[in-house]
């Protein structure tokens, strides 16, 4: 999945207008635009159409940790410069208060099943020796288990707001 993916779903399903995405980012401490919002959100076949890179996507995630948990206390964390799938949703779960139990439920919202260790496999460090790369299919699956939840209504269709869920 590309970080523009993430961040057109993200904003489809909790129905961010554009001053939310901004006033997020701003929560991170940097400051954008709406035409880079705009632009970042277009279809990759867009002229207009830019690319939303690990650093803004890191900082987008912050933003909306800090915006639905509070700024934590004293200097704020630095976006992450490469960022992945296990980063991702990392970043997700906490921004969301997520428990385990409450991850497997959206996943199984969005017809897949998998343990509680497979689980924890992907919130592991990297050099851990039960650490799991996240794939595109469970991070789709996961975002889609999140619309399903916050959207219900919105989210029967699998085409919804242009989306092409592809497995």
């Amino acid at each position: 999945m590309t970080n523009n993916d993430v961040l057109r779903r993200l904003r489809y399903t909790f129905d961010y207008n554009d001053k939310t995405m901004i006033g997020i980012f701003a929560a991170a401490d940097s400051i954008v635009t709406r035409e880079q919002i705009s632009n970042w959100l277009k279809k990759e076949e867009d002229p207009d159409y830019k690319n939303c890179n690990d650093v803004q996507m890191a900082t987008f995630l912050n933003g909306l940790i800090n915006t639905n948990r509070g700024k934590k206390e004293g200097e704020q964390p630095k976006p992450e410069k490469k960022i992945n799938n296990n980063i991702i949703f990392r970043k997700l779960k906490i921004a969301l208060n997520l428990r385990d139990d409450n991850i497997l439920e959206m996943l199984l919202l969005a017809d897949l099943r998998i343990s509680k260790h497979e689980l924890s496999a992907f919130f592991r460090r990297a050099d851990h020796k039960h650490f799991r790369p996240c794939k595109d299919q469970i991070l789709r699956n996961f975002i889609r288990g999140i619309q399903l939840k916050y959207r219900p209504d919105d989210a029967q269709s699998d085409t919804d707001n242009g989306f092409q869920w592809k497995e």
